[in-house]
């Protein structure tokens, strides 16, 4: 039990020392003069009457108590971690070749938005590329951003400087917008269908060591036929990910799903929040002013 202002429980001196008087004083005893009576000495209800007259003391007792503010702890709960969740698109011409009944680049959109209902709470971005980067959804809980985006950034409808695969310069800027979110997990997913030139000579390692130093996980799905390219197998089993290479829109959904439950929602103890506590003792204020006020009828001292 802990209170707001203890300072204030010193003022319970005053009910204490009533309470002292109550009990320790002399007089108050009504002698009726009956002729030939024998009058009993009232021990018992001079008793009651003196427990009666206790109930302003502890009334006034009680607002003492409440005045300090009293306090509990709540229980201890647990809060969802939040994952910062970067998607990484490539939007290079080969994306809109054949995949099931669209492109690779319209599936691929349509497993994300299927994707952002698995993860309701967590924070979203979406990073365009090609041989250039665009950011054009910022890290957001708000995910309408990311559902309306397919129409603007179609592959074949983009500048032709964007023409290309740059998975490496795409990644390392993915890496930018997730290390300037100090709260959270964080996790790319990365949906590409080829391969890139600067990820050889050993740069896919160094970019795999800078990821994993940032806490940095790197989901890969590769939409093409074909072998994955090594350096994305590399990228994502030493940042803790893994790579996929779903054959037609229903196993790219499918994909996704099993990425949810790889990554899953992580719940963190927080500690125990403090909370005012006044009902117990506004209570036991009330019902013993109650009381007194019923003693009032006659349970008290007369002046006759």
């Amino acid at each position: 039990m802990s209170f707001t202002y203890p300072a204030a429980l010193f003022a319970l001196i005053l009910p204490a020392a009533l309470l002292l008087h109550v009990w320790r004083r002399h007089g108050r005893r009504v002698v009726l003069p009956f002729d030939h009576g024998q009058q009993k000495r009232g021990v018992g209800l001079g008793f009651l009457i003196n427990l009666a007259e206790c109930l302003p003391a502890l009334v006034l007792a009680g607002a003492i108590t409440i005045l300090a503010g009293p306090q509990r702890l709540d229980a201890p709960k647990s809060r969802r971690v939040l994952t910062n969740i970067e998607f990484c698109v490539d939007i290079s011409g080969s994306m809109i070749a054949k995949f099931g009944s669209g492109t690779r680049y319209d599936a691929s959109m349509a497993a994300i938005d299927e994707f952002l209902d698995y993860r309701k709470g967590d924070a979203f971005g979406l990073t365009f590329f090609g041989v250039a980067v665009l950011h054009w959804v910022p890290l957001t809980t708000d995910a309408s951003a990311i559902r309306c985006s397919p129409p603007f950034m179609r592959p074949g409808s983009t500048p032709s400087w964007f023409n290309g695969t740059m998975i490496g310069k795409a990644l390392l800027a993915c890496r930018d917008v997730l290390t300037s979110r100090e709260e959270g997990d964080r996790m790319i997913i990365l949906v590409s269908d080829g391969n890139s030139s600067d990820l050889t000579n050993g740069n896919d390692m160094e970019l795999a060591k800078k990821l994993k130093a940032d806490n940095i996980v790197v989901y890969a799905v590769h939409v093409a036929g074909g072998s994955i390219p090594d350096p994305i197998v590399n990228i994502t089993s030493i940042t803790g990910g893994e790579v996929f290479n779903p054959g037609d829109p229903g196993a790219l959904q499918s994909v996704f799903a099993r990425i949810d439950q790889m990554q899953g929602t992580r719940l963190e103890k927080v500690s125990a929040e403090t909370l005012d506590d006044f009902w117990p003792y506004c209570l036991v204020a009330l019902s013993l002013l109650g009381m007194h006020l019923l003693t009032l009828f006659g349970l008290r001292y007369t002046p006759w």
